[in-house]
C-alpha cells in the first residue's frame, strides 16, 4: 500500500509544472492581455501608446498613469531593460516581441509576440 502511494505521489509531482514556470507563464499571459488592451485603447483614442520595460517593472507611455499597472505580479519576472514596443494607434503595428525571464531560474524564458496583425500571444523562445 505504501509503495503504491509513493508511486502515485511521484507521478503527480512529475506531472505538475514547477512553480517558477507557472509564475512566468502567468506573467506572460497577463502581459499579452495588457498589451492588447493598450493597443485597443490606442486605436480607439487615436493616441500613440508605447510599452517600455525598465528595472523591475514596465510602463505604458501615452495612457493616463493610473490606467494600467506598472509592475509584475511576481518580483521574480523581468524583461530586457529598455524593451520598447509601439502599440498604435495604427491598426497594423509591425512584428513586435519581448522576452520575459525568471530572475531566480535563468533558463526560464517566454516570448510575448505579435506579427502586427494578430493579437499578442505567448510563445516558447524556440518558436518562430
Amino acid at each position: 500500500m505504501v509503495a503504491i502511494m509513493a508511486v502515485v505521489a511521484a507521478g503527480v509531482a512529475v506531472s505538475l509544472p514547477e512553480s517558477g514556470q507557472v509564475s512566468l507563464e502567468r506573467e506572460a499571459q497577463r502581459l499579452a492581455a495588457l498589451l492588447e488592451s493598450a493597443r485597443a485603447q490606442s486605436r480607439a483614442s487615436g493616441v500613440a501608446v508605447y510599452w517600455h520595460a525598465g528595472g523591475q517593472g514596465f510602463r505604458f507611455e501615452g495612457l493616463p498613469a493610473a490606467a494600467m499597472p506598472e509592475a509584475w505580479l511576481d518580483g521574480d519576472t523581468t524583461a530586457a531593460s529598455g524593451a520598447y514596443i509601439p502599440l498604435g494607434p495604427e491598426p497594423i503595428i509591425g512584428p513586435q516581441r519581448v522576452e520575459l525571464a525568471s530572475l531566480s531560474q535563468p533558463g526560464r524564458v517566454l516570448r510575448v509576440a505579435t506579427d502586427g496583425l494578430g493579437p499578442f500571444t505567448v510563445q516558447r523562445p524556440d518558436s518562430p
